[in-house]
């Protein structure tokens, strides 16, 4: 989702996902550092991480 999402904002956005994966503690910054974008940070009170549209 996060993939199909990113395209759509403006860059410079940030896109909250929610996700309550384990998995995604690892594979949401992996995503990023794949595909250019930042990641901001894990969100503090819930499942959620952060992710800055770079470019």
């Amino acid at each position: 989702m996060l993939a199909r999402l990113v395209p759509e904002v403006e860059v410079g956005s940030v896109v909250r996902v929610l996700a309550d994966d384990p998995a995604a503690a690892v594979d949401i910054p992996a995503w990023c550092r794949l595909r250019g974008q930042e990641f901001v940070g894990a969100v503090e009170d819930g499942p959620g991480y952060d992710v800055r549209r770079v470019r």
